[in-house]
């Protein structure tokens, strides 16, 4: 399938909540390729949740610029949009109905409403559910709704914000794999954030490890892996590895340092991203 995502440039990107509160973020800066996944990690404060909402139009920046496809982010927009760790779905309403609320406050005719419904829950293998009301369903199975109902206004970039932290280890793995596979199958960006390795390494393109109050991206790591990515396959295990050991020299850094590929300014890296894995081939 031909790529439908965005170019991503966020430029000197710079966040506090207030005039008298601390910086969040300091000049972050980060351009990723359409049909890329980027995902986030950082220790709890380092402020990747609020660059996500920025990058969604969610929340304001104090200076600094993020762009797709060369048009500023200056509010939300049907273009890209973004799933939580809670699906927030309408309890009262069947699956199907979940699905297509966009679709339906949009206007939309209640044929082709039902043709994208049924192609959205065919992708998160969902089809069987769609007369069920949401409240019978596991929380795993909500989280596929919710991705659903996204997937459903056929968006350039799925913002994705710890969806996966509150369900169990079998689950998640699921739906990382799953995420990724749809991500790529429909050629969307996908940005992610998470405090989670395992998930960092199943999930990007490249992983970006922010550090520091403020926070700074601090190394870009090119996450070079077959799919689909198993936990026990060797070649994940070293990226594994490579992923942790940079992570806990990041978060052991004196404050105001930085590490990897970002020079100590906060200038982003003039060289391409580190690479560790093994070449996917196509």
């Amino acid at each position: 399938m031909a790529v439908r995502g965005v170019n991503i440039k966020i430029e000197d990107l710079t966040h506090r909540y207030s005039s008298r509160s601390p910086v969040t973020f300091d000049k972050v800066n980060v351009e990723a390729q359409a049909g890329e996944a980027l995902v986030i990690i950082g220790r709890s404060g380092c402020g990747k949740s609020t660059l996500l909402h920025i990058v969604a139009g969610l929340l304001g920046k104090t200076s600094g610029s993020v762009r797709l496809d060369d048009k500023e982010v200056t509010g939300p927009s049907s273009r890209w949009v973004m799933m939580f760790q809670a699906p927030h779905l309408f309890p009262w309403m069947k699956v199907s109905q979940n699905v297509g609320v966009g679709l339906s406050f949009a206007g939309w005719p209640e044929k082709k409403i039902r043709e994208r419904v049924a192609e959205a829950l065919a992708l998160v293998h969902l089809e069987e559910y769609a007369d069920n009301n949401v409240q019978d369903l596991s929380g795993g199975q909500q989280q596929r709704v919710a991705l659903a109902r996204s997937l459903v206004m056929e968006p350039e970039l799925l913002l994705l914000d710890e969806p996966f932290s509150a369900l169990d280890a079998f689950t998640r793995a699921a739906l990382q794999r799953d995420v990724r596979s749809i991500g790529k199958e429909l050629g969307i960006n996908l940005v992610m954030v998470t405090h989670d390795i395992d998930e960092a390494v199943l999930m990007a393109d490249r992983a970006l490890v922010m550090a520091g109050a403020p926070g700074k991206i601090v190394h870009d790591l090119r996450v070079d892996l077959p799919d689909p990515r198993e936990r026990q396959d060797p070649a994940v295990q070293a990226t594994r590895s490579r992923l942790m050991q940079i992570f806990h020299d990041a978060a052991h850094a004196p404050s105001g340092s930085s590490s990897g590929s970002e020079a100590d300014n906060g200038d982003p890296p003039a060289t391409e991203p580190e690479s560790v894995g093994i070449k996917q081939h196509v």
